[in-house]
């Protein structure tokens, strides 16, 4: 093992090079993906697609980046029926989201094509590269981008797939010579459960997905069960100090290392400093300063994400010059704190913020960063269950909004059940009694009028939620550029 000098310290760190494994076999295969407009099913066929495989897929709605797929040679319907599956489909990949009954799945097992889901094809693939896994509640897209903006940055050229489009690596997936290949590690549904990977990220474990989980030690314990699929002469990389990350890293039999601000942690960010929004910061490890950098994105938040990505990045062989120089000009992920449009002196931003936790961060880190006469936030809740079951939890996260508008709730995987036991005036009723400037606003149209009527030069909004919400970010951009 090779020793790497660290201050003054000599530190000895493994990074074991496995051979180069066989080319990812997948040309000219024909493959169809049923829930392609998904942010990691849309990423994994471009992925297919730049290994020669012939993509073929469907979504139940339009989706953002339709036009880019179709472009780059999938060919996507918008609709679903059975007639969509192509004859020569030999693998058809399902989203975590497609029911059994789904047309396209029925008539997929029907014609004997083999039917896997979008977790177990990252799976698959990550079997034949070194794999480099990035899970947790929140920040996975952010860490898991900024992870392979890294490991570029260091010449290591890896493949990755990342559930959101980050511009700076030309889409949400690529192919690369080298041996890693990186993947953001959704705990929906337990699909992480099919990676194995040499290392991984937990970032942080809270409740969410209770549609799928009964509650949070559920979570805990699948978790658990991830880490404990990491290989044994691996490398975990967790979040310090948090008691539900420890209890899921506990039994592992990979290394681990712990990233945070406090003493103790393996890899810690010192003498932080904020200026406009955006940190700069000592990195340490094991207590021994590697060099001082500053992060292209805002949020203390984005500060912790970033201790991970340089952990695994530093693992599998990054240099010190490489990781400081490439922090300073990441630029992020596609609607994670996204500028739309400044016009008139408002500014619009769009953000993917669906879990309190994170609305609460992205609030006080727009609001550092742009120093605004006030904050409007349009939260489109998503899932009605996800805003029954945290209901409590997302009317204390607005505290950094002087305006909130909250319109009707996306619906997704929702039972008619669940749908009719939760609205978006429940919610709009919870934050007003704890404080929130709060209306609640139907329609999208109605919402963009309201905010065309109201909004004055030194404002700032956030539409913000995982559903279609991005669509009111465009509309008001080019509303306001109308007007102006």
């Amino acid at each position: 093992m090779p020793t790497i000098e660290v201050g003054t310290k000599a530190q000895t760190v493994r990074r074991r090079r496995r051979p180069r494994q066989k080319e990812i076999a997948f040309d000219n295969a024909g493959v169809h993906m049923i829930g392609i407009g998904g942010c990691g099913m849309r990423a994994a066929a471009r992925l297919l697609m730049r290994c020669g495989a012939r993509v073929s897929g469907s979504d139940r709605a339009a989706f953002e980046e339709y036009g880019s797929l179709t472009e780059f040679g999938a060919k996507v319907h918008i609709g679903q029926c059975a007639s969509n599956v192509p004859e020569d489909a030999g693998l058809v990949v399902v989203s975590a989201a497609v029911p059994e009954w789904n047309e396209e799945l029925v008539a997929a097992r029907a014609q004997g094509c083999r039917v896997i889901k979008y977790a177990e094809l990252l799976g698959e693939l990550m079997q034949l590269r070194t794999g480099v896994a990035v899970a947790g509640t929140h920040g996975k897209s952010t860490t898991a981008a900024l992870a392979a903006y890294l490991f570029r940055a260091a010449g290591l050229d890896p493949s990755y797939v990342i559930g959101a489009n980050v511009p700076q690596l030309g889409g949400g997936s690529g192919v690369g010579m080298g041996e890693h290949f990186l993947v953001e590690a959704c705990e929906f549904d337990r699909s992480f459960l099919h990676l194995r990977p040499r290392q991984a990220a937990i970032l942080n474990i809270e409740a969410d997905h209770l549609d799928c989980y009964g509650d949070l030690g559920e979570i805990v314990e699948a978790f658990a069960e991830f880490a404990n699929g990491v290989s044994p002469e691996g490398l975990i990389v967790a979040e310090h100090g948090s008691p539900t990350v420890g209890d899921a890293v506990g039994g592992a039999s990979a290394r681990v290392e712990t990233f945070g601000f406090e003493a103790g942690a393996t890899w810690r960010a010192i003498n932080v400093e904020l200026d406009r929004g955006r940190y700069a910061f000592d990195v340490t490890f094991e207590d021994q300063r590697l060099f001082r950098s500053s992060l292209g994105i805002a949020g203390k938040h984005n500060v912790s994400n970033a201790l991970a990505a340089i952990a695994l990045a530093w693992n599998a062989g990054a240099t010190r010059d490489a990781l400081s120089d490439a922090l300073q000009t990441f630029e992020g992920v596609d609607r994670r704190m996204s500028h739309r449009g400044t016009c008139s002196g408002i500014t619009v931003i769009d953000d993917y913020a669906h879990h309190p936790t994170e609305v609460r961060v992205t609030l006080e880190a727009v609001r550092a960063r742009y120093a605004p006469r006030r904050v409007w936030v349009v939260f489109q809740p998503h899932q009605h269950s996800r805003t029954r079951l945290l209901m409590e939890e997302f009317a204390r996260s607005f505290g950094a909004a002087d305006e909130i508008i909250v319109p009707d709730i996306y619906g997704s995987r929702d039972s008619a059940t669940e749908v009719r036991r939760t609205g978006s005036e429940l919610l709009a009723a919870r934050i007003g009694a704890n404080g929130g400037k709060v209306r609640y606003v139907p329609s999208m149209d109605d919402v963009a009028d309201c905010l065309e009527r109201e909004l004055v030069g030194g404002d700032l909004v956030v539409t913000m939620g995982a559903g279609d919400v991005w669509k009111l970010a465009n509309e008001l951009v080019e509303r306001l550029q109308r007007k102006d």
